[in-house]
């Protein structure tokens, strides 16, 4: 079975949702959503708790609301969406994109397209990952998973529950399982600082006397069939575990919230380059990636905090997206670098177009340890302040996020984004 379409989107997350929205309004005539489930909204939907939609829609919303707005403006958008359709991978031909995918309805379809948006949001770092020493009981599990389980499935995972990593899903399970009536016993993180935002610290972990053990971590597993423990250690400035601070915790549950990582199947099979830090693909300002005519967003180019950013994001790809449709590649193919500088672990977009238009480039990046009173500092090569910013408190946990006049950056070469204390 083959198809036409102006922009091919695959997957209907809240950043695919969005995209396709924006290159329908954009002028796109065609557009074709795809996703491996049998619903829209991604992840969103087994979020039920509330803390959604601040800077979007000015209200507070559940992740399932959140999704549910979406998803009745794309069944009025006119954009299709083909559901529990697996894509099996992306080719450029050319101006044209082929995108293979199937389903249990039409079996193997292939998709012909003018541009392509990758939206597949992103995926849990496992045991595996991480490299915990000890058997494979029953009973430890990612914290997505559980949330899923808990909130959509309607099961219990444990009554006792140890959680490693102090990501934000895994911080929101620990109050979730809490109020389910589990006993968390700890919050446990190898950093000397957590990972996820400081409200959820505070909503999620002190409110219900949950304690959080920085620089700390799971030394082994204990338990057969079932999970009956874990042991845990103190670790110094290398992570290494320290002798003699070992000391066990009994449980039943073992909850891993230990990263995300983007799902980059599809974009490596496709040959896109991909940032080693973010594990995305590189972008551009439009957010197109190394192949032309191919343009990613949301969780699937670089982990961000807030939906309401994963979806701002899926409207500038989908504005870049119905835009090359039309009129096809940009003529001006000389790149201005942006790169990590000091306290920066990574910086989106990864480069921008020479001759970029009027208006500002906002860029997205996370600290690489915590800062008290610092500046956020974007210089061009040759040391020049383009723009300088001061925060308070930055830290790995919450995005940082920063505007530049394109005016300005246009008669860079390359800039550089660093975090200076005062």
């Amino acid at each position: 079975m083959r198809m036409d379409y102006d922009i091919v989107i695959i997957g209907a997350g809240p950043a695919g949702m969005a995209a396709a929205l924006e290159a329908k309004r954009s002028g796109a005539e065609s557009v074709l959503v795809i996703d491996r489930d049998i619903e829209t909204g991604g992840i969103l939907n087994q979020c039920i708790h509330s803390g959604f939609g601040l800077h979007r829609f000015s209200e507070e919303l559940t992740g399932p609301e959140y999704a549910e707005r979406y998803s009745k403006a794309l069944r009025e958008s006119g954009a299709h969406v083909m559901l529990d359709t697996m894509v099996m991978g992306l080719e450029c031909r050319g101006r044209e994109k082929l995108v293979r995918a199937i389903n249990p309805v039409s079996g193997i379809v292939e998709i012909n397209a003018k541009a392509v948006i990758l939206s597949m949001g992103c995926r849990e770092r496992t045991r595996g990952a991480i490299q915990i020493p000890g058997d494979r009981p029953s009973g430890i599990l990612t914290a997505g998973t559980a949330q899923r389980y808990v909130n959509i499935e309607g099961y219990r995972v444990g009554k006792k529950v140890v959680v490693l990593g102090s990501g934000d899903i895994g911080l929101i399970m620990a109050r979730r399982l809490t109020l389910e009536g589990a006993k968390v016993l700890a919050c446990v993180e190898i950093m000397p600082y957590s990972s996820g935002l400081n409200r959820n610290i505070v909503q999620c972990l002190d409110d219900f006397s949950i304690p959080l053990l920085l620089s700390h971590t799971v030394t082994r597993i204990v338990g057969r069939r079932r999970l009956e423990g874990v042991v845990i250690a103190e670790v110094d400035s290398e992570r290494m575990p320290v002798p003699g601070t070992e000391r066990f915790l009994e449980c039943d549950t073992l909850l891993l919230s230990v990263g995300l990582i983007p799902e980059n199947e599809v974009t490596t099979g496709a040959g896109i380059k991909v940032d080693p830090k973010t594990r995305g693909p590189y972008v551009d300002g439009t957010m197109e990636t190394s192949m032309e005519g191919v343009f990613a967003c949301g969780n699937a180019v670089h982990v961000n905090d807030l939906v309401d950013h994963v979806s701002m994001e899926g409207e500038k790809a989908g504005r870049s997206a119905a835009a090359y449709a039309r009129s096809g590649a940009d003529v001006s193919k000389r790149l201005i670098g942006a790169f990590p500088g000091n306290g920066v672990s990574y910086v989106v977009p990864q480069h921008l177009s020479a001759g970029i238009a009027s208006g500002t480039t906002e860029f997205s990046f996370r600290a690489d340890r915590v800062f008290k009173n610092a500046y956020l500092i974007v210089r061009n090569e040759l040391g020049a302040v383009l723009r300088k910013v001061r925060r308070p408190r930055i830290t790995p946990g919450e995005m940082e996020r920063i505007s530049v006049r394109n005016d300005i950056i246009g008669s860079a070469m390359d800039i550089t984004i660093s975090i200076e204390e005062v």
